[in-house]
């Protein structure tokens, strides 16, 4: 599969999220094909983000930032299995900002890292598949 989308803008993408309370992402995740590339990536289905955010409603938003975060985690063990020097999203990177950095900006900080993390794995993943 070929990556188009391999220069997100991560913070903006996150300082918009964070402003619209999650609703952002209900719209990105499905209409922007992210939530398909995450798949293809990690090579097994994951819950859409619809169904993650509204089971943070009564949950305070955590099982949506839990669900990020397990997904950063999984993106950063595939960003070093395919050589990518860091730094990588990862759980306690996405967790710990999102929480302890709420009001340092840092959703926003936790999110650029996830996307740029996503982008060099879709770069990578696109120059072995022209490798081929």
């Amino acid at each position: 599969m070929k990556y188009a989308h391999t220069h997100r803008p991560g913070f903006l993408l996150g300082f918009i999220d964070f402003f619209t309370a999650g609703l952002f992402f209900l719209l990105y995740m499905p209409l922007g094909g992210l939530q398909d590339e995450i798949e293809s990536i990690l090579g097994h289905p994951v819950l859409p983000y619809w169904k993650a955010y509204l089971l943070g409603i009564p949950t305070l938003f955590i099982y949506p930032l839990i669900w990020m975060a397990r997904i950063a985690e999984e993106l950063k063990e595939k960003a070093i299995s395919l050589g990518i020097k860091g730094p990588y999203t990862s759980w306690q990177h996405m967790f710990g900002w999102n929480i302890f950095g709420l009001f340092l900006m840092g959703p926003a900080i936790a999110t650029w890292r996830f996307f740029d993390t996503l982008n060099k794995v879709e770069i990578e993943l696109n120059i072995n598949t022209i490798l081929r």
